[in-house]
């Protein structure tokens, strides 16, 4: 089972901002990585992908440049900068707080249990 498309493209910035921060790489490496994280859960496709990157490049989270491979033919890859790491980490503070309170929303909270055998959502 995978993602919804939708909640994919909604979150690529920090799926993508994630991969990167360990090392640089190429676009058909971050798809690969992501889908590897995440047990094949995460599919994000080239056409999700590339404009995402060129918009983080753009705001200058992460900088691309260009390395010849072993067989001479270069690949564009991906580093985040300095930038990129501080929205990395607001987004994942960002992410924490959401999912904390769609949890409590939805009975998944440790103490949303009570409240909802006690009389639902207050």
């Amino acid at each position: 089972m995978s993602a919804p498309t939708e909640l994919v493209k909604g979150h690529a910035v920090i799926l993508i901002l994630s991969c990167i921060v360990k090392e640089p790489m190429h676009g058909y490496r971050i798809t690969k990585e992501l889908e590897q994280l995440s047990e094949g859960y995460f599919v994000m496709r080239e056409g999700t992908l590339y404009p995402h990157l060129h918009s983080l490049e753009k705001e200058g989270l992460i900088e691309g440049y260009w390395e010849s491979s072993a067989g001479g033919r270069e690949r564009k890859l991906y580093r985040i900068t300095e930038r990129g790491r501080t929205e990395l980490a607001r987004k994942q503070q960002e992410w924490e707080i959401f999912r904390q309170n769609v949890n409590r929303v939805v009975g998944l909270d440790p103490g949303a249990a009570f409240r909802l055998f006690s009389g639902g959502c207050k």
